[in-house]
């Protein structure tokens, strides 16, 4: 009995190991697997002073290293996705992104040159109007371009939107008008308590949408399913893995290629924090171009999925993860908005809610959505 379950456990283990093995060796695996481990070797060669981080040869390479590893880890983001279903796809991806993002915030706040208390407030807040206004709106105008009028679920979408209000209200609003602590700071404890809520908030809207209520996050379209054909284990396992690759080299090399920019954005007269918004949006590229290709196969609940996930996930991870790591550091956070952009989130938040609260949508809202977003970066970089 023993033997006969040793071999049948050899054979499934040969058949993942045989599947993994034929996936790899597949062309499309190898073009798709090439750029990051290209950006790899770049990273390595720039380390060991075959190149130099300021050079023109090593800014162009990564450059487009960078462009090449994001469109590797929406491969590989996609192929997850159909394999684990919706809504689970879409918060694998969010929590990938804003690990990677919280990790990025962290390393900027404990560098002795680039140390800003700001630089976590600045990035979120970039992160969510990048999100909820370019994202969207791209995906609302590219949808209603391409399938006139599309339809969604609103009951997920608005619960979502409301998890997000309240977080942003808490985490980036409310500090500006709190006594315990001058400035747009919180207190020890109004930080722990707002690092508590938060989390608890998120994990409770994970809970609805992947379980409780999960029909509500599903696309309409029930022809959906039949579009695509569920990957193998093996080819699973490794774009699981790439994608690790994948992310964490997109924000190594944005990180690498953040003095170039910052030269670039002082000789254009831009304001300095633009450079955090350019590193936001490589970072969110790959969730963007997720969405948009969701939207332009008429799947906008899947859009909308990861457009607020990774917006939710934003606030409810990176703040508390940061807030965490501010305590533990001794670091202050500063976590206020300035009042021209607060102006701007109520605006997206009212605008958004709006957009979903009929379950339909056309170019309309794309094109609002957009105008808030040029508006932001407007301010961004020009404040």
């Amino acid at each position: 009995m023993s033997r006969a379950v040793s071999q049948t456990a050899l054979v499934c283990i040969e058949g993942f190991w045989g599947d993994v093995f034929r996936h790899i060796a597949n062309a499309q695996a190898m073009r798709t697997s090439g750029p990051p481990f290209a950006a790899a070797l770049l990273i390595a060669a720039e380390h060991l002073g075959f190149l130099e981080e300021t050079g023109i040869v090593f800014s162009v390479l990564a450059g487009l290293f960078l462009v090449a590893t994001v469109f590797s880890s929406v491969h590989f983001a996609e192929v997850i996705s159909v394999r684990i279903g919706q809504p689970f796809g879409s918060v694998l991806l969010a929590i990938a992104v804003t690990v990677i993002e919280a990790s990025l915030i962290i390393s900027m706040m404990l560098s002795p040159s680039e140390g800003d208390p700001t630089v976590a407030r600045d990035t979120v807040f970039a992160t969510v109007m990048l999100v909820l206004n370019g994202v969207v709106g791209l995906c609302l105008l590219a949808g209603g371009l391409r399938h006139r009028e599309q339809s969604f679920q609103s009951h997920g979408a608005v619960a979502a939107f409301s998890v997000l209000g309240t977080l942003a209200t808490l985490t980036l609003i409310l500090p500006n008008f709190t006594l315990a602590v001058e400035g747009p700071y919180y207190s020890i404890v109004q930080l722990v308590f707002v690092t508590v809520v938060s989390l608890l908030l998120y994990g409770l809207f994970l809970f609805v949408q992947t379980v409780r209520h999960r029909g509500d996050f599903l696309d309409i379209a029930a022809a959906d399913a039949a579009v695509h054909v569920k990957p193998g284990g093996g080819e699973t396992a490794w774009s699981g893995l790439m994608l690790a690759v994948s992310l964490l080299m997109v924000i190594v090399l944005a990180e690498a290629l953040a003095p170039a920019m910052e030269e670039g954005v002082s000789v254009l007269g831009l304001a300095e924090s633009f450079v955090g918004l350019i590193i936001a949006a490589v970072v969110l590229l790959p969730e963007g171009m997720t969405a948009l290709r969701a939207a332009a196969s008429n799947r906008l609940q899947t859009s909308m999925n990861v457009a607020t996930g990774s917006a939710l996930a934003s606030v409810g991870l990176s703040i508390p993860t940061i807030a965490i790591a501010s305590l533990l550091l001794g670091e202050p956070i500063t976590l206020g908005l300035d009042p021209e952009h607060i102006v701007l989130l109520v605006l997206s938040l009212f605008v958004g809610m709006l957009t979903l609260a009929t379950g339909r949508t056309t170019i309309m809202q794309g094109a609002v959505h957009l105008v808030v977003f040029f508006c932001f970066l407007l301010l961004a970089a020009v404040p």
